[in-house]
């Protein structure tokens, strides 16, 4: 049994006139337990309502997605959602900020804490629980947000271009973060970029999508654990230009 699948699922969108326009048509895929999957695609594909459809925060027009065999219908505790932004509140600290979720719910208590310091200092931010959310630097707002998801410790952890707003050597140290964390809690993680660098780095798999349709289902055969050595090396750029030959699809 797959641990994510989605079945010939499709969505429409109205426009102000109430004109449907067919976003993601007919999109199969199919995740397995433990694995790091990674969407790419021009603007304007469908990639991130495709992942929204995947937490339950849109619903498809037709066909089925499930988690564990079981239909997903709306958002849950199973799934953990990293949007664009970090979306911090800025009147609340590090440590308020991550265990927003369960505050929300009632009120922490010792073990949510015991889990809070295990995530910061899986996230690097050890020491930093009380500082305010307004004081971090873009990096630390990202690593903050990636905690924030995980608190609740979902099976499936979604993100939508996450580090895309940040500098080249942040972002590549955020990989790095996010792949220790993909190894140590066995999560599985769908992550929707631009960057066909940065999918081929984190990837097992890559999905290419255009015009809401799966055009290409790519197998990353690097070794892992990874680290920014395999950028430089030939079999990298070999499968970056697969991934880039997947999108040269007619406009």
């Amino acid at each position: 049994m797959d641990f994510v699948s989605l079945q010939k699922v499709t969505h429409t969108y109205r426009d102000a006139n109430g004109k449907p326009e067919l976003i993601v048509d007919g999109f199969d895929w199919a995740i397995g337990e433990g694995e790091f999957h990674c969407l790419v695609g021009r603007s304007g594909c469908g990639k991130t309502t495709l992942l929204k459809l995947v937490a339950g925060l849109l619903q498809p027009d037709s066909g089925s997605i499930a988690l564990q065999g079981q239909p997903l219908r709306d958002p849950g505790e199973q799934v953990g959602f990293v949007f664009q932004r970090p979306t911090l509140l800025e009147w609340l600290t590090v440590a308020e900020n991550i265990l927003l979720p369960i505050s929300l719910k009632r009120k922490p208590g010792p073990a949510d804490h015991e889990k809070l310091e295990s995530l910061l200092a899986l996230v690097g931010l050890s020491g930093l629980a009380d500082r305010n959310a307004t004081q971090l630097s873009g990096g630390q707002q990202s690593r903050v947000a990636i905690a924030r998801a995980l608190i609740l410790e979902p099976p499936v952890l979604l993100l939508d271009e996450p580090f895309a707003a940040l500098d080249a050597i942040t972002r590549e140290e955020l990989q790095d973060d996010l792949l220790k964390l993909f190894r140590s809690r066995n999560t599985t993680v769908l992550f929707v970029t631009h960057d066909i660098r940065e999918a081929v780095y984190l990837a097992d798999r890559v999905a290419v999508m255009d015009r809401g349709q799966l055009i290409r289902d790519l197998t990353i055969p690097l070794p892992r654990p990874r680290d920014g050595e395999i950028r430089y090396s030939q079999g990298f750029n070999d499968l970056c230009a697969d991934v880039r030959h997947a999108m040269d699809v007619p406009a």
